[in-house]
């Protein structure tokens, strides 16, 4: 069942739910279905009712209780020891990605949900019907979603978690091609945009990131550009 609704696809999620432009996360998005199949797990029944109730009113979202969801909702009240474990034991369990939903989380639970496998974090004060579903739409776009208060120390603890590649001076990293495309994403250009400028498809921008994510051994394309800018190399 769903029911007529604006949605959005959102980088950076604030408090009403609209969107605040300039921040990038991870620019880079395979294409969406036209629904969004989203399981929501919660220890609360009626907590979990409750978003299920709220993403139905979103007409590019179904929630669904079996199978291989889209996206899967985490509603808990604090990043623990026990949110962790579940966390890890539910990443690979949706196609696209895991958004969690917590009462409470700073900059340290947001970067330890990113290890455990989140794509978004989003807190419940500001999970209204919009909020919840441009995060959902976000995760699912494979986008970041995250507390626009956070972003900053969260991106900064980001950049400094890699180091240099060994034998490697920072420089011979990346080449011209992948430090253009990466400038526009720390620009904050979308795929299309960015194709266009460099002459590029939206398939090889995707893959040049891609590319630059795997060889280096890094989480997403956030932390493709925190490493980027700490080493100068953009």
């Amino acid at each position: 069942m769903r029911g007529g609704g604006a949605a959005c696809t959102l980088v950076v999620v604030g408090p009403t739910g609209v969107a605040l432009g300039g921040v990038v996360v991870d620019v880079f998005a395979p294409e969406v279905p036209a629904v969004t199949s989203v399981e929501v797990l919660a220890s609360d029944p009626v907590l979990r009712e409750g978003v299920e109730s709220a993403l139905r009113r979103c007409r590019e979202v179904t929630t669904v209780r079996d199978g291989t969801p889209s996206v899967t909702v985490i509603v808990v009240d604090a990043v623990d020891d026990e949110t962790l474990t579940v966390l890890r034991d539910t990443r690979g369990t949706s196609r696209r990605g895991v958004l969690l939903v917590a009462t409470s989380v700073d900059a340290t639970g947001t970067l330890l949900a990113i290890e455990a496998g989140v794509s978004g974090v989003l807190r419940r004060r500001e999970a209204s019907a919009d909020g919840l579903a441009a995060a959902v739409l976000a995760v699912a776009s494979g986008h970041g979603s995250m507390p626009p208060d956070l972003l900053g120390e969260v991106m900064a603890r980001l950049g400094g978690l890699e180091g240099n590649l060994p034998g490697r001076h920072p420089a011979s990293v990346l080449d011209e091609r992948e430090k253009a495309v990466l400038r526009m994403v720390a620009d904050g250009h979308e795929t299309a945009e960015i194709a266009r400028a460099l002459a590029y498809s939206p398939r090889t921008v995707t893959g040049i990131v891609h590319d630059i994510t795997h060889r280096l051994r890094l989480r997403n394309r956030a932390h493709a550009v925190a490493y980027a800018l700490r080493e100068g190399l953009i």
